[in-house]
């Protein structure tokens, strides 16, 4: 058995050593990639929170604004607007709540609401939100690698070696969080698998996943319907479940800890039957 390695959030010391979790995406947006404008009605987003509650999953991440490649800017206002109805009805329901922002006033409002996990595709660089989550003392974290914005991002798909350098940067983001007196137990990493990479860096990035474990944190990755499967598979967005579980187990057997997913009941099916085949017996 591994060391235990438990991630701490506002409400709930997550043990990532027994098991790895498994992370449901609600998107309560009009234009995210895969499923905006499903559930940007409020009863229709806390509805399906309460259906991937009755499919076992570990966490809800809630975003309110997209950061698919080219999506708009939203205000903090507006963002808002979205997100607190279903945030309130999500933190009665008894399961870690990450809210999946970059703006520090929204981190701020959610974290005046008790939410447990601050999920940042920018890496806590807005201002102010390294000093917000320092001064909170317990919410878990979640720092992302991404150049520029959602508007930008593949065009700075530029790297001498991809592995590298996002190692480099998510090393320099623990340096500066830790500077600012967060604790490393409250940190994951992600490698964002689809931003400011090719998929061709994206894979290489996965087959060398490895090299991003030697920073001493778990690893939050999200495969989920992302275009590089689609380049493997020639499948559309809406056709990549078995993409999308493929990828999981693939992450999860390399080492990551959390995976971001659309398909709750079909990756925790397929984590559970891959972990009955890879425990080891007494």
């Amino acid at each position: 058995m591994s060391a235990r390695q438990i991630w701490k959030t506002t409400r709930f010391d997550l043990d990532l050593s027994e098991r790895p979790l498994v992370m449901g995406i609600v998107n309560v947006t009009p234009d995210s990639f895969s499923d905006g404008g499903l559930h940007d009605d409020p009863a229709r987003a806390i509805d399906f929170c309460e259906r991937l509650l009755g499919e076992d999953v570990d966490i809800l991440d809630l975003g309110a604004e997209s950061t698919r490649p080219g999506a708009p800017k939203v205000s903090a206002d507006e963002e808002w607007h979205r997100l607190e109805p279903v945030l309130r009805a999500a933190l009665s329901l008894g399961v870690p709540v990450s809210v999946d922002t970059s703006k520090t006033e929204v981190m701020r409002r959610a974290l005046d609401l008790g939410v447990d996990i601050i999920n940042d595709v920018m890496a806590l660089r807005d201002e102010g939100a390294e000093a917000l989550l320092a001064g909170h003392g317990s919410a878990g974290i979640c720092l992302m690698h991404m150049r520029g914005d959602p508007t930008t991002m593949q065009q700075q798909a530029l790297y001498t070696d991809v592995v590298a350098e996002v190692r480099d940067f998510l090393q320099q983001r623990l340096d500066s969080l830790a500077a600012h007196g967060v604790a490393f137990d409250r940190i994951t990493l992600d490698p964002g698998y689809g931003f400011a990479k090719t998929a061709e860096q994206n894979i290489a990035l996965q087959q060398r996943q490895a090299e991003l474990l030697s920073l001493g944190r778990p690893l939050l990755v999200g495969w989920s319907r992302k275009s590089t499967l689609g380049a493997i598979t020639g499948r559309a967005v809406d056709e990549r479940l078995s993409a999308s579980v493929a990828a999981a187990l693939a992450t999860v057997a390399q080492g990551a800890r959390v995976v971001r997913v659309h398909d709750v009941a079909a990756t925790v099916d397929a984590l559970k039957v891959w972990q009955a085949f890879v425990r080891p017996t007494a």
